[in-house]
């Protein structure tokens, strides 16, 4: 009966009670939670200027370039070669002025990258690139 009672006492010290320590954990997490004052952080304040006018709209000459690699200004069928008179014609007309260059999806790559070079020897370098589906000539 003496070792009955030695193995029983030995398997009920075998193991940690965790029950005390948990509550105990659980009762300061809620002291935490409660004690704790929470901030309101204020935003920036931002000061807005008023009575601004809009900025003007300035002019941009636009040049399209088609599937097939052919150059039109406003409309007008023009050589490769003419793309910097005609740039150096609209910034003596109009100076700060950019351009935009509409490319078909298919142009050529080496004719788009041939008007940009004419246009920077045009001495604009303020160029916009689009590319759009133009309508087909027949």
């Amino acid at each position: 009966m003496r070792t009955l009672s030695h193995a029983h006492a030995a398997a009920a010290a075998h193991g940690i009670d965790l029950a005390p320590m948990l509550d105990f954990v659980v009762n300061l997490l809620i002291f935490f939670i409660i004690t704790a004052v929470f901030v309101r952080q204020g935003g920036i304040e931002v000061n807005r200027p008023r009575g601004v006018e809009a900025p003007t709209e300035t002019s941009s000459k636009s040049i399209a370039i088609d599937e097939h690699g052919e150059i039109s200004i406003d409309g007008k069928t023009i050589d490769l070669r003419a793309v910097r008179a005609h740039i150096e014609q609209f910034r003596a007309a109009s100076s700060g002025s950019g351009v935009v260059v509409v490319a078909d999806e298919h142009a050529p790559t080496g004719v788009l990258v041939a008007v940009v070079d004419q246009i920077h020897l045009g001495s604009i370098w303020d160029i916009t690139f689009t590319t759009a589906q133009l309508p087909r000539r027949r």
